[in-house]
């Protein structure tokens, strides 16, 4: 029961800029007002969406602390740690348990190829720095590392280990996982464009980048999965991945169309931090059909 909390869909929360490209108090608010009004199960503050490998230790806490002011005790709040030293990670960890969050997650280390032994040793650093829960972030096309069972099996002897959020393409990775932590351990598809099949393999829920582009969709996804309505998750899944395609075929960044697509619904989060590249003047024409494949897509399947 206490991992519940954890389980349906939590979308990866955004970098919040202002008109000059710093963090804003302001925007981040608004981005949690936006999410709690659509009701989804909580946040992953701080990861991939949330642009951390371009934010310094200052930004990156202040990031946690105004998500945790406005949404602590009215959802799940999960804080991504992960940073290039252990030092860092051990800093931002301690801010979000003081905050209040609900649980840790953190990428193994990145740049360096280094073994198992000190991917093991800086998770578990990490672990042993707060009480909070922890769960891993496995995702090797960007950090180049590859969560094996053997030490997944190895980090779930700490009882503050709880899952595994697996970003990795294969499907069977999630069955693997689930298998070697049963009912004790959440595992999340991390892969939006495959949420559907992720849940039939194990998945007790997602973390996705476009969850908060077209949330409805999302939701409606997992309410077919949890009735048994497959042939209509299937088909919404198929939907969701035209616009994914869509949102990964401008010139800008996918988080910077997705972040016009915000502004478009009146939530103004501003736009990315280089090296990403933001929307080009080709991209602005092209975004306003995105918007009416989400508008058409939630009209379908959300009635």
């Amino acid at each position: 029961m206490r991992l519940e909390k954890f389980h349906g869909i939590i979308p990866a929360f955004y970098a919040c800029y202002d008109d000059q490209g710093d963090i804003s108090e302001a925007r981040t608010n608004a981005l949690c007002d936006y999410l709690h009004e659509k009701k989804v199960n909580g946040v992953y503050v701080g990861g991939s969406s949330g642009e951390c490998i371009y934010q310094n230790l200052d930004e990156r806490k202040a990031v946690l602390s105004y998500v945790a002011n406005r949404l602590k005790g009215k959802m799940t709040l999960i804080a991504h740690v992960g940073a290039p030293s252990t030092r860092d990670s051990i800093t931002l960890a301690k801010h979000a348990a003081e905050l209040g969050y609900d649980a840790l997650s953190a990428i193994p280390p990145i740049y360096f190829k280094l073994p198992d032994s000190s991917v093991y040793k800086y998770w578990n650093e990490i672990i042993e720095a707060t009480p909070l829960e922890f769960i891993i972030y496995n995702i090797p096309q960007t950090t180049g590392y590859t969560l094996t069972t053997a030490l997944f099996e190895k980090l779930l002897a700490n009882p503050k280990v709880i899952g595994v959020k697996n970003s990795s393409m294969p499907t069977m990775d999630i069955e693997r996982f689930k298998r070697v932590g049963g009912d004790n351990v959440v595992v999340f598809n991390g892969p939006d464009e495959q949420y559907v099949a992720g849940r039939i393999m194990g998945a007790d829920g997602g973390i996705g980048g476009t969850y908060a582009a077209m949330p409805e969709l999302f939701l409606q996804a997992n309410e077919f999965f949890l009735q048994g309505k497959f042939e209509e998750a299937k088909r919404i899944q198929s939907c969701i991945n035209d616009i994914i395609i869509a949102l990964c075929s401008q010139n800008g960044s996918m988080y910077a169309v997705i972040k016009e697509v915000l502004n478009r619904r009146g939530v103004n989060i501003g736009g990315v931090r280089g090296p990403l590249e933001g929307i080009s003047t080709e991209d602005l024409g092209r975004i306003d059909s995105i918007v009416t494949m989400i508008d058409e897509a939630v009209q379908e399947f959300c009635k």
